[in-house]
């Protein structure tokens, strides 16, 4: 791979998308903003585009890729969609769910993306810059976060130049991403809950009219999410933290006068969802090289059960 690109930041008007699109079809990497994280986009159905993608990141080749698609009817084309599928995207697309489904076979996918599985990732993201792109490009993504593989995941187009500057051609700039935490990924047939994210399982259990069973299996991932170590910062991190032990640095929640960052200071999940990525980034600065992160108790109910997932595998051993 080339290690030598200028990363370029790139507008997010209608110029900047055509540009943006043009560097996709002839095969380059760009960041794009959506409403859960910045995402490092791909022309899923080349193969050598998306081996850039898990090049760039140093991502591990068995982790599978979510594709992004502008709307429920072009995801026909690329999987089958079962009667409670149907029943989500209309109820979520666009917006922060993901769900896994069968792989159609003449769906055109690199199979790189899938990791040779026989079910693909699919979400209709809502961010308009997302779905400008997507209808500029008028082909599927492949866009895992546009971070090193395991480490904090952006939602800032600064935190992709930091992570990823001169690995990739270019980022748009679309600002900061209102929900802050990756989509939720659903597998179907039978149902369950890979990875808890931007959209409450207790809306996704409303809305089909039962309870999700948890997790899958670990060592041949569905989707992406599934590691124990990820979204980790350089210092080690302590959960469930009522006060700072002395060094460390404090990320409060709810009223936390003494607390170097906090989430929300009046306890509002989705505040302290949208800001977590970018506070683990902050306190890392602070903590500096070995140093230590404590975290206050986060409720585990509605976004706090994501909130929680991200930082017991950002707190797992490396």
């Amino acid at each position: 791979m080339n290690e030598a690109y200028a990363t370029r930041l790139i507008a997010p008007d209608t110029a900047g998308l055509a540009e943006a699109a043009a560097l996709l079809r002839a095969g380059e990497l760009v960041a794009l903003p959506t409403e859960t994280v910045y995402g490092l986009a791909g022309d899923a159905r080349n193969d050598r585009a998306v081996a850039r993608i898990f090049e760039a990141k140093g991502r591990p080749r068995f982790n599978p890729l979510i594709v992004h698609l502008p709307d429920i009817a072009q995801a026909h084309a690329f999987a089958r969609f079962s009667p409670d599928a149907e029943r989500l995207a209309d109820a979520f697309w666009p917006g922060p769910l993901t769900l896994v489904l069968p792989l159609r076979e003449d769906a055109g996918l690199s199979p790189l993306v899938t990791a040779g599985n026989d079910s693909v990732a699919i979400r209709v993201p809502a961010h308009p810059v997302a779905q400008g792109l997507l209808r500029a490009f008028g082909g599927p993504l492949a866009a895992p976060s546009a971070n090193p593989s395991g480490k904090v995941s952006p939602t800032r187009a600064a935190h992709v130049l930091a992570g990823l500057g001169g690995r990739i051609a270019a980022v748009i700039d679309g600002g900061v991403c209102a929900v802050g935490l990756e989509s939720s990924i659903v597998a179907l047939d039978p149902t369950r809950l890979l990875r808890p994210g931007g959209l409450p399982a207790e809306a996704i259990e409303a809305c089909l009219g039962a309870a999700l069973a948890q997790g899958a299996d670990p060592a041949k991932p569905l989707s992406p999410g599934q590691l124990a170590s990820h979204y980790a910062p350089a210092a080690g991190l302590r959960l469930h933290a009522k006060a700072p032990h002395p060094g460390e640095v404090w990320i409060g929640f709810g009223p936390c006068p003494t607390a170097a960052l906090n989430l929300s200071p009046t306890g509002d999940l989705v505040e302290a969802a949208a800001n977590l990525f970018h506070a683990l980034r902050e306190a890392d600065a602070l903590a500096g090289p070995g140093g230590q992160i404590a975290v206050a108790p986060i409720p585990e109910c509605g976004l706090g059960r994501a909130i929680n997932d991200r930082l017991r595998r950002a707190a797992a051993p490396r």
